[in-house]
Protein backbone atom coordinates (compact mmCIF):
# COMPACT_ATOMS: atom_id res chain seq x y z
CA UNK A 1 0.00 0.00 0.00
CA UNK A 2 1.96 3.43 -0.80
CA UNK A 3 1.72 6.01 1.58
CA UNK A 4 3.30 9.55 1.68
CA UNK A 5 6.69 10.27 3.34
CA UNK A 6 7.49 13.52 5.65
CA UNK A 7 8.60 15.15 2.39
CA UNK A 8 5.07 14.05 0.62
CA UNK A 9 2.98 15.16 2.85
CA UNK A 10 4.38 18.43 3.48
CA UNK A 11 4.43 19.04 -0.20
CA UNK A 12 0.61 18.00 -0.24
CA UNK A 13 -0.15 20.45 2.66
CA UNK A 14 2.18 23.29 0.48
CA UNK A 15 -0.27 22.56 -2.54
CA UNK A 16 -2.93 23.10 -0.42
CA UNK A 17 -2.09 26.13 1.26
CA UNK A 18 -1.30 27.23 -2.06
CA UNK A 19 -4.55 26.47 -4.03
CA UNK A 20 -6.57 28.15 -1.15
CA UNK A 21 -4.23 31.88 -1.42
CA UNK A 22 -4.12 31.65 -4.75
CA UNK A 23 -8.01 31.34 -4.63
CA UNK A 24 -9.07 34.32 -2.43
CA UNK A 25 -5.86 36.47 -3.56
CA UNK A 26 -6.44 35.87 -6.87
CA UNK A 27 -2.87 34.62 -7.91
CA UNK A 28 -2.58 32.54 -11.13
CA UNK A 29 1.09 31.64 -9.68
CA UNK A 30 0.07 30.32 -6.74
CA UNK A 31 -2.71 28.07 -8.41
CA UNK A 32 0.22 27.35 -10.98
CA UNK A 33 2.25 25.91 -7.78
CA UNK A 34 -0.45 24.31 -5.97
CA UNK A 35 -0.87 21.97 -9.32
CA UNK A 36 2.49 21.50 -10.08
CA UNK A 37 3.18 20.14 -6.00
CA UNK A 38 -0.41 18.13 -6.17
CA UNK A 39 0.60 16.68 -9.40
CA UNK A 40 3.91 15.44 -8.44
CA UNK A 41 2.14 14.02 -5.13
CA UNK A 42 -0.18 11.84 -7.31
CA UNK A 43 2.51 11.00 -9.49
CA UNK A 44 4.66 9.54 -6.32
CA UNK A 45 1.24 7.91 -6.03
CA UNK A 46 0.97 6.35 -9.19
CA UNK A 47 4.73 4.96 -9.10
CA UNK A 48 4.33 3.85 -5.76
CA UNK A 49 1.63 1.82 -6.65
CA UNK A 50 2.83 -0.85 -8.83
CA UNK A 51 3.69 -3.81 -6.53
CA UNK A 52 7.34 -4.94 -7.48
CA UNK A 53 7.05 -8.73 -9.21
CA UNK A 54 10.19 -10.61 -8.20
CA UNK A 55 11.12 -13.92 -7.12
CA UNK A 56 12.78 -13.88 -3.65
CA UNK A 57 15.28 -17.05 -2.13
CA UNK A 58 17.50 -16.92 0.40
CA UNK A 59 20.65 -18.95 1.95
CA UNK A 60 22.42 -19.05 5.16
CA UNK A 61 25.81 -20.26 5.30
CA UNK A 62 26.75 -21.70 7.48
CA UNK A 63 22.89 -22.32 9.18
CA UNK A 64 25.07 -23.15 12.74
CA UNK A 65 27.79 -21.15 13.85
CA UNK A 66 30.07 -20.60 16.85
CA UNK A 67 29.90 -16.54 18.61
CA UNK A 68 32.00 -13.72 16.79
CA UNK A 69 32.45 -16.46 13.86
CA UNK A 70 31.59 -15.36 10.04
CA UNK A 71 28.12 -16.59 8.73
CA UNK A 72 26.38 -15.01 5.69
CA UNK A 73 23.15 -14.79 3.78
CA UNK A 74 23.07 -15.32 -0.19
CA UNK A 75 20.22 -13.65 -1.43
CA UNK A 76 19.08 -14.11 -4.79
CA UNK A 77 16.15 -12.16 -6.34
CA UNK A 78 14.67 -13.13 -10.24
CA UNK A 79 12.24 -10.72 -12.17
CA UNK A 80 10.39 -13.53 -13.38
CA UNK A 81 7.97 -10.82 -15.60
CA UNK A 82 7.95 -9.41 -18.90
CA UNK A 83 8.85 -5.42 -18.06
CA UNK A 84 12.16 -4.07 -16.74
CA UNK A 85 11.92 -3.92 -12.32
CA UNK A 86 13.03 -0.91 -11.57
CA UNK A 87 15.58 -0.54 -8.68
CA UNK A 88 14.67 -1.29 -4.71
CA UNK A 89 15.43 -1.59 -1.71
CA UNK A 90 15.16 -5.06 0.27
CA UNK A 91 15.20 -4.26 4.41
CA UNK A 92 15.72 -8.38 5.12
CA UNK A 93 15.08 -9.42 8.49
CA UNK A 94 18.21 -10.27 11.15
CA UNK A 95 17.31 -11.42 14.59
CA UNK A 96 15.54 -7.81 16.07
CA UNK A 97 17.67 -5.86 13.49
CA UNK A 98 17.47 -5.49 9.77
CA UNK A 99 20.09 -6.05 7.23
CA UNK A 100 19.54 -3.23 4.02
CA UNK A 101 20.71 -4.28 0.19
CA UNK A 102 20.01 -2.53 -2.84
CA UNK A 103 18.73 -4.57 -5.62
CA UNK A 104 19.66 -2.80 -9.18
CA UNK A 105 17.09 -2.64 -11.78
CA UNK A 106 16.02 -5.88 -13.39
CA UNK A 107 15.64 -6.77 -17.19
CA UNK A 108 12.54 -9.67 -17.66
CA UNK A 109 13.76 -12.83 -17.20
CA UNK A 110 17.18 -11.47 -15.43
CA UNK A 111 18.42 -12.50 -11.67
CA UNK A 112 20.83 -11.11 -9.21
CA UNK A 113 22.86 -12.20 -6.46
CA UNK A 114 23.73 -10.56 -3.10
CA UNK A 115 25.81 -11.50 -0.28
CA UNK A 116 25.91 -9.73 2.81
CA UNK A 117 27.70 -11.10 6.58
CA UNK A 118 25.00 -12.23 9.56
CA UNK A 119 25.71 -10.47 12.89
CA UNK A 120 26.98 -13.38 14.99
CA UNK A 121 28.34 -11.09 17.77
CA UNK A 122 25.44 -12.50 19.95
CA UNK A 123 24.14 -16.19 21.21
CA UNK A 124 20.68 -16.96 19.88
CA UNK A 125 18.53 -18.51 17.14
CA UNK A 126 17.74 -15.98 14.97
CA UNK A 127 15.07 -15.74 12.24
CA UNK A 128 16.60 -14.62 9.15
CA UNK A 129 13.83 -13.23 6.41
CA UNK A 130 11.42 -12.46 5.27
CA UNK A 131 12.28 -9.68 3.10
CA UNK A 132 10.26 -5.99 2.95
CA UNK A 133 10.80 -4.48 -0.58
CA UNK A 134 10.72 -0.67 -0.41
CA UNK A 135 10.58 0.94 -3.52
CA UNK A 136 9.99 4.98 -3.74
CA UNK A 137 9.74 7.89 -6.39
CA UNK A 138 12.41 10.17 -7.56
CA UNK A 139 11.25 12.98 -5.32
CA UNK A 140 11.03 10.95 -2.88
CA UNK A 141 7.31 11.80 -2.09
CA UNK A 142 5.80 8.41 -1.54
CA UNK A 143 6.95 4.60 -0.56
CA UNK A 144 5.52 1.57 -0.12
CA UNK A 145 6.89 -1.72 0.98
CA UNK A 146 5.76 -5.12 0.28
CA UNK A 147 7.42 -8.52 2.35
CA UNK A 148 8.23 -11.25 0.26
CA UNK A 149 10.24 -14.67 0.72
CA UNK A 150 10.93 -16.96 2.97
CA UNK A 151 12.98 -17.06 6.20
CA UNK A 152 15.65 -19.40 6.85
CA UNK A 153 17.48 -19.54 11.25
CA UNK A 154 20.67 -18.74 12.11
CA UNK A 155 21.74 -21.01 15.09
CA UNK A 156 24.78 -18.89 16.66
CA UNK A 157 26.32 -21.38 19.18
CA UNK A 158 28.56 -20.37 22.30
CA UNK A 159 32.26 -20.09 21.66
CA UNK A 160 33.88 -23.35 22.52
CA UNK A 161 37.60 -23.41 23.41
CA UNK A 162 39.52 -26.70 23.10
CA UNK A 163 39.20 -28.66 26.00
CA UNK A 164 40.41 -32.21 26.71
CA UNK A 165 37.67 -34.70 27.24
CA UNK A 166 37.09 -36.39 30.97
CA UNK A 167 36.94 -39.75 30.55
CA UNK A 168 35.23 -41.51 33.48
CA UNK A 169 32.36 -44.41 33.76
CA UNK A 170 31.13 -46.45 37.06
CA UNK A 171 33.76 -47.81 39.36
CA UNK A 172 34.99 -51.17 37.96
CA UNK A 173 35.64 -53.58 41.07
CA UNK A 174 34.94 -57.29 40.93
CA UNK A 175 36.61 -60.31 42.82
CA UNK A 176 40.20 -59.98 41.90
CA UNK A 177 40.11 -56.42 42.98
CA UNK A 178 40.12 -53.23 41.19
CA UNK A 179 40.10 -53.56 37.32
CA UNK A 180 42.37 -49.98 36.92
CA UNK A 181 41.99 -46.59 36.22
CA UNK A 182 41.35 -46.70 32.73
CA UNK A 183 38.41 -45.08 31.12
CA UNK A 184 35.44 -46.96 29.96
CA UNK A 185 35.54 -47.62 26.26
CA UNK A 186 32.46 -50.05 25.99
CA UNK A 187 31.21 -53.07 26.23
CA UNK A 188 33.89 -55.17 26.47
CA UNK A 189 35.09 -53.16 29.86
CA UNK A 190 34.58 -55.50 33.17
CA UNK A 191 31.99 -53.74 35.63
CA UNK A 192 31.40 -55.99 38.17
CA UNK A 193 30.90 -59.90 39.06
CA UNK A 194 27.76 -60.72 40.55
CA UNK A 195 25.27 -64.45 41.28
CA UNK A 196 24.20 -65.98 38.31
CA UNK A 197 20.48 -65.67 37.04
CA UNK A 198 18.27 -67.54 34.53
CA UNK A 199 19.07 -66.36 31.21
CA UNK A 200 22.75 -65.11 31.44
CA UNK A 201 25.35 -66.03 29.09
CA UNK A 202 27.02 -68.92 30.47
CA UNK A 203 30.12 -68.08 28.46
CA UNK A 204 30.37 -64.95 31.10
CA UNK A 205 30.72 -66.91 34.09
CA UNK A 206 33.76 -66.08 35.87
CA UNK A 207 35.18 -69.43 37.21
CA UNK A 208 37.59 -67.96 39.83
CA UNK A 209 35.09 -66.37 41.52
CA UNK A 210 32.68 -69.84 41.24
CA UNK A 211 35.67 -70.97 43.19
CA UNK A 212 35.85 -68.70 45.93
CA UNK A 213 32.00 -68.39 46.71
CA UNK A 214 30.89 -71.85 46.04
CA UNK A 215 28.29 -70.07 43.98
CA UNK A 216 27.81 -69.32 40.05
CA UNK A 217 29.05 -65.76 39.59
CA UNK A 218 29.11 -64.28 36.09
CA UNK A 219 31.21 -61.07 34.78
CA UNK A 220 29.11 -57.99 33.83
CA UNK A 221 30.29 -55.58 31.42
CA UNK A 222 29.89 -51.63 31.48
CA UNK A 223 27.16 -50.40 29.27
CA UNK A 224 28.29 -49.44 26.01
CA UNK A 225 26.75 -45.93 26.17
CA UNK A 226 29.62 -45.56 28.78
CA UNK A 227 32.01 -43.35 29.34
CA UNK A 228 29.76 -40.50 31.05
CA UNK A 229 29.84 -36.89 31.27
CA UNK A 230 27.77 -34.42 33.05
CA UNK A 231 27.60 -30.54 33.17
CA UNK A 232 25.97 -29.13 35.67
CA UNK A 233 25.60 -24.71 34.47
CA UNK A 234 24.35 -22.44 36.99
CA UNK A 235 21.98 -19.94 34.98
CA UNK A 236 20.44 -18.53 38.40
CA UNK A 237 19.69 -14.83 37.40
CA UNK A 238 20.68 -12.96 41.03
CA UNK A 239 24.47 -15.15 41.17
CA UNK A 240 25.30 -13.70 37.48
CA UNK A 241 26.06 -10.58 34.60
CA UNK A 242 25.13 -10.65 31.19
CA UNK A 243 28.91 -11.09 30.32
CA UNK A 244 29.71 -13.65 33.39
CA UNK A 245 26.86 -15.93 31.79
CA UNK A 246 27.83 -15.69 28.39
CA UNK A 247 31.34 -16.88 29.57
CA UNK A 248 29.36 -19.87 31.64
CA UNK A 249 27.52 -20.94 28.64
CA UNK A 250 30.97 -21.04 26.79
CA UNK A 251 32.73 -22.78 29.11
CA UNK A 252 29.77 -25.25 29.39
CA UNK A 253 29.41 -25.90 25.60
CA UNK A 254 33.30 -26.06 25.12
CA UNK A 255 33.36 -29.27 27.82
CA UNK A 256 30.19 -30.16 26.44
CA UNK A 257 31.37 -30.49 22.76
CA UNK A 258 34.88 -31.95 23.36
CA UNK A 259 33.57 -35.05 25.35
CA UNK A 260 30.71 -36.01 22.86
CA UNK A 261 33.21 -35.56 20.10
CA UNK A 262 34.91 -38.29 21.85
CA UNK A 263 32.06 -40.37 21.95
CA UNK A 264 31.03 -40.09 25.40
CA UNK A 265 27.27 -39.89 26.50
CA UNK A 266 27.03 -36.53 27.65
CA UNK A 267 24.09 -34.46 30.24
CA UNK A 268 23.14 -31.07 30.65
CA UNK A 269 21.27 -29.88 33.48
CA UNK A 270 20.61 -26.29 34.88
CA UNK A 271 19.07 -25.24 38.21
CA UNK A 272 15.75 -24.56 35.76
CA UNK A 273 14.83 -28.55 35.65
CA UNK A 274 16.78 -28.53 31.74
CA UNK A 275 17.61 -31.91 31.85
CA UNK A 276 19.10 -33.05 28.35
CA UNK A 277 21.06 -36.59 27.69
CA UNK A 278 23.03 -37.32 24.05
CA UNK A 279 24.86 -39.92 23.19
CA UNK A 280 28.07 -39.27 21.69
CA UNK A 281 29.19 -38.01 18.32
CA UNK A 282 28.52 -34.95 16.02
CA UNK A 283 24.44 -34.96 16.25
CA UNK A 284 24.71 -34.90 19.99
CA UNK A 285 26.51 -32.54 20.10
CA UNK A 286 25.20 -30.07 17.78
CA UNK A 287 21.80 -30.96 19.36
CA UNK A 288 23.63 -30.00 23.21
CA UNK A 289 24.68 -26.65 21.49
CA UNK A 290 21.28 -26.05 20.35
CA UNK A 291 20.13 -26.64 23.57
CA UNK A 292 22.89 -24.11 24.56
CA UNK A 293 21.98 -21.67 22.08
CA UNK A 294 18.79 -20.71 23.42
CA UNK A 295 19.51 -21.08 27.14
CA UNK A 296 18.49 -17.95 29.10
CA UNK A 297 19.26 -17.62 32.88
CA UNK A 298 16.09 -18.41 35.42
CA UNK A 299 15.33 -17.13 38.46
CA UNK A 300 15.63 -20.76 40.13
CA UNK A 301 16.62 -20.66 43.84
CA UNK A 302 18.79 -23.74 44.08
CA UNK A 303 21.35 -25.19 42.21
CA UNK A 304 21.41 -28.82 42.44
CA UNK A 305 18.22 -29.93 40.72
CA UNK A 306 16.31 -32.97 42.83
CA UNK A 307 16.78 -35.44 40.15
CA UNK A 308 20.45 -35.09 39.87
CA UNK A 309 20.74 -34.64 43.84
CA UNK A 310 19.34 -38.48 43.56
CA UNK A 311 21.98 -39.16 41.06
CA UNK A 312 19.13 -40.32 38.53
CA UNK A 313 16.97 -38.57 35.50
CA UNK A 314 17.40 -39.13 32.05
CA UNK A 315 21.06 -39.04 31.83
CA UNK A 316 20.51 -42.42 32.88
CA UNK A 317 21.59 -43.21 37.08
CA UNK A 318 25.10 -42.45 38.57
CA UNK A 319 28.80 -42.92 37.40
CA UNK A 320 30.97 -40.55 35.02
CA UNK A 321 32.20 -37.36 35.35
CA UNK A 322 30.79 -34.21 36.66
CA UNK A 323 31.44 -30.30 35.62
CA UNK A 324 29.80 -27.89 37.85
CA UNK A 325 30.14 -24.40 36.02
CA UNK A 326 29.22 -21.44 38.34
CA UNK A 327 29.23 -17.63 37.32
CA UNK A 328 28.93 -16.75 41.09
CA UNK A 329 27.94 -19.71 44.29
CA UNK A 330 26.85 -19.04 48.31
CA UNK A 331 27.13 -20.93 50.76
CA UNK A 332 23.85 -22.74 50.45
CA UNK A 333 25.68 -24.45 47.12
CA UNK A 334 28.44 -25.46 49.58
CA UNK A 335 27.12 -28.51 51.16
CA UNK A 336 24.47 -29.57 47.98
CA UNK A 337 27.91 -29.67 45.73
CA UNK A 338 29.37 -31.75 47.95
CA UNK A 339 26.30 -34.07 48.31
CA UNK A 340 26.76 -34.79 44.45
CA UNK A 341 30.26 -36.28 44.71
CA UNK A 342 29.27 -39.66 45.43
CA UNK A 343 27.26 -40.29 42.70
CA UNK A 344 30.16 -39.20 40.42
CA UNK A 345 33.29 -41.06 39.91
CA UNK A 346 34.83 -37.65 39.34
CA UNK A 347 33.61 -34.16 40.10
CA UNK A 348 35.28 -30.73 39.52
CA UNK A 349 33.95 -27.21 40.31
CA UNK A 350 34.60 -24.35 38.16
CA UNK A 351 34.45 -20.66 39.32
CA UNK A 352 34.28 -17.49 36.73
CA UNK A 353 35.11 -14.68 38.80
CA UNK A 354 36.20 -16.10 42.00
CA UNK A 355 33.38 -17.06 44.86
CA UNK A 356 30.99 -14.57 46.54
CA UNK A 357 32.10 -13.72 50.34
CA UNK A 358 30.43 -15.57 52.35
CA UNK A 359 29.86 -14.82 56.35
CA UNK A 360 31.28 -16.95 58.98
CA UNK A 361 30.05 -17.55 62.84
CA UNK A 362 32.83 -14.53 63.68
CA UNK A 363 31.81 -11.85 61.68
CA UNK A 364 34.75 -12.22 59.10
CA UNK A 365 33.85 -12.86 55.42
CA UNK A 366 36.06 -14.74 53.17
CA UNK A 367 35.52 -15.66 49.47
CA UNK A 368 37.78 -18.72 49.43
CA UNK A 369 35.97 -21.64 50.81
CA UNK A 370 36.85 -25.52 48.89
CA UNK A 371 34.10 -27.72 48.80
CA UNK A 372 35.11 -31.47 50.46
CA UNK A 373 36.11 -34.15 48.27
CA UNK A 374 35.13 -31.76 45.03
CA UNK A 375 38.15 -30.13 42.95
CA UNK A 376 37.49 -26.02 43.20
CA UNK A 377 39.13 -24.23 39.91
CA UNK A 378 38.66 -20.68 40.61
CA UNK A 379 39.15 -18.60 36.97
CA UNK A 380 38.66 -15.45 35.86
CA UNK A 381 37.16 -16.49 32.17
CA UNK A 382 36.36 -18.94 29.94
CA UNK A 383 39.39 -19.22 28.31
CA UNK A 384 41.55 -19.68 31.30
CA UNK A 385 39.28 -22.11 32.82
CA UNK A 386 39.86 -24.34 29.60
CA UNK A 387 43.43 -23.51 30.14
CA UNK A 388 43.60 -24.69 33.59
CA UNK A 389 40.91 -27.52 33.02
CA UNK A 390 43.45 -29.49 30.55
CA UNK A 391 45.92 -28.87 32.81
CA UNK A 392 44.10 -30.37 35.57
CA UNK A 393 42.75 -33.75 33.24
CA UNK A 394 46.30 -34.27 31.67
CA UNK A 395 47.52 -34.54 35.05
Amino acid sequence: MPRLTGRGVAVLVGGVVCVLLGQFLGYPVLRGIAGAALGAVLAAFLVTAKRPRVSVSREVYPERVRRGEAAFARLRVENPGTRRQGELTADDVVGVGFQAVTVRPLAPGAQAVYHYELPTDRRGRFQVGPLTMRRSDPLGLGASSQTTGDTTTLWVHPRVYPVRALAGGRPRHHHEGRTGDDPLHGSLDLRDVREYVVGDEVRHLHWKAVARTGQLMVREYTDPEQPRFTVLLDTRRPLSTPDGFEEAVDLAGSLLAASSLAGHHCRLVTPEALDVSERGGPVGTRRLLDELCQLAPCDSDSLVPTELARGGGRGGGHGGGLAVVLSGAVEADLGALAALRRHYSTTIVLVLGGMAPIELPDGMRRAEVDVPGVRVLRVSNAQDAARRWNTLVAA
